[in-house]
């Protein structure tokens, strides 16, 4: 567990090490492995990507969001209530997160929108560099994560499903639409 007076930067290679991650988080791969109900897919991995995942990065550092699938699309859905609209790639990939959760973890979903609602991010930052030498007790005040957390509201999981639910059904629809092509032919 990362000490809140360590600074930023050690914190984010504890993060590396303990998620057997490579020491730039995989910035210098061009193709980034994604594992998804076991498959493991390869996404292209563009500029906007590559920033987006520094400060994505840095999210799970200071929310304490795991990097398995839930915890992904727990940091998702918090990426997008505390407003990471700026970041187009973030949007996106925060987007797929969110509605994966919204079928693996409902209540774990909402509950992380709640707290993006009522916290900020670092999509505003211009770069990362400068936040590693901070240590991570001041980080998670300025964004307001040292508060309790709050909890989910009514309004929260009405967000997620509005939210989530179209996103789901443009993920599936291909599936759904090859399932009904193989039954045709079968």
């Amino acid at each position: 567990m990362t000490s809140a007076a360590t600074t930023l930067g050690a914190a984010r290679a504890d993060y590396y090490r303990v998620n057997g991650f490579d020491d730039d988080g995989g910035d210098s791969l061009e193709w980034v492995p994604v594992k998804i109900l076991g498959v493991t897919l390869k996404i292209p991995n563009t500029d906007g990507r590559r920033k987006a995942v520094k400060i994505h990065d840095l999210h799970h550092v200071v929310t304490g969001f795991q990097t398995d699938l839930r915890g992904e699309a727990e940091i998702g859905a918090w990426e997008l209530a505390s407003n990471c609209l700026s970041s187009r790639a973030a949007t996106v990939l925060n987007l797929g997160a969110l509605a994966i959760g919204l079928v693996m973890a409902p209540g774990r979903i909402a509950r992380a929108w709640s707290l993006g609602r009522h916290t900020k991010n670092l999509y505003s930052e211009d770069g990362v560099d400068h936040l590693l030498p901070r240590r991570v007790d001041e980080v998670k005040a300025t964004l307001g994560l040292d508060a309790p957390r709050p909890r989910a509201r009514l309004r929260d999981v009405v967000a997620v499903f509005a939210i989530g639910l179209p996103v789901l059904a443009l993920i599936a629809s291909p599936l759904v639409g090859l399932a009904l092509l193989i039954r045709a032919f079968v």
